[in-house]
């Protein structure tokens, strides 16, 4: 009888064993959660978006690329879409050689070049401008394989495309988080809005993921205006600050960021703005909120 109890708990302990090993093993590769497919073959899946970056990863095991300012755009196989599914509307030469696969990427002009990109691939009638314009690729949402192996087959599809304006967004590797900040800091000071890490093992995800990374040396964020309050001094005659609103109903000011050309024409009420930020108050009140930009809206640009 006691031999049995103690082969009856040798097992128990065994399966417990096994158990934690399963319990650390899901935690360890929670990256290779199988990938969302239930909308895979339309193309109107929800696109992967990235949560902010946070220092308690091991850098090596992501690919790490520049965060471009650009529009977020999709082929979906017979068109290029934004991330809310609008029709962007490019001249027919820009996408003759796409493949029928659908793909995610950026397009893009160059650093600080945001609102002119937006003015150009946001408008009914595509112009001569976008000659200028780069489809910068950085996933394949279909692919069934980890992000390496999406990557690998990103560029032989990008090697399909005979167009000098379709580039894969450059990947690299780093070892430390302080050569992930150096390089953080080299990229912004020419010009970069930051970095992207992606999990070298994770699959695509529809919406928020955690194996995919932002990291900026501000946070920002988009507020609706709601007043305009008059300057003083050197601003005598224009805006003074911009009383905006979160979608949270918090509201604040921001009165830094403007030209003065914003402050004699600045953002009408009732648009929506980007601003950027430090951190957040007890309250919940950005720090530092400052204007970046107006937030491009396609009834905006459809002139």
């Amino acid at each position: 009888m006691n031999a049995m109890i103690s082969r009856l708990a040798l097992a128990i302990s065994h399966l417990a064993f096994l158990a934690l090993v399963i319990i650390i093993n899901h935690s360890v590769f929670a990256s290779e959660k199988q990938p969302n497919t239930s909308a895979n073959k339309t193309g109107h899946f929800k696109q992967q978006l990235a949560t902010s970056y946070h220092n308690d990863i091991v850098v090596k095991h992501y690919w790490i690329s520049e965060k471009l300012d650009g529009i977020r755009a999709r082929w979906n196989g017979s068109e290029l879409v934004t991330r809310n599914n609008n029709t962007i509307h490019s001249p027919a030469w820009f996408t003759k050689d796409f493949p029928s696969q659908v793909i995610d990427g950026e397009l893009w002009l160059g650093r600080d070049s945001f609102e002119k990109t937006a003015s150009i691939v946001l408008r009914d009638t595509a112009t001569d401008d976008w000659k200028n314009i780069k489809f910068m690729l950085f996933d394949l949402p279909e692919h069934s394989g980890t992000f390496t192996q999406r990557l690998t087959a990103l560029y032989e599809v990008a090697d399909t495309i005979a167009s000098p304006n379709v580039k894969v967004i450059p990947q690299f590797k780093l070892e430390t988080h302080q050569q992930l900040t150096e390089k953080l800091d080299f990229l912004v000071a020419n010009g970069a809005e930051g970095l992207m890490l992606h999990h070298q093992r994770a699959y695509y995800e529809q919406g928020r993921s955690n194996n995919l990374l932002k990291l900026k040396k501000h946070q920002d964020a988009e507020a609706t205006v709601i007043a305009h309050l008059p300057g003083q001094g050197k601003y005598q005659g224009m805006l003074g600050s911009m009383l905006v609103e979160l979608d949270s109903g918090i509201q604040f000011k921001i009165g830094s960021g403007f030209s003065d050309v914003q402050r004699q024409n600045p953002p009408p009420i009732g648009s929506v703005v980007t601003f950027k930020y430090y951190g957040l108050t007890a309250k919940g009140i950005p720090r530092f909120a400052s204007f970046l930009r107006n937030k491009p809206a396609m009834s905006d640009m459809k002139k």
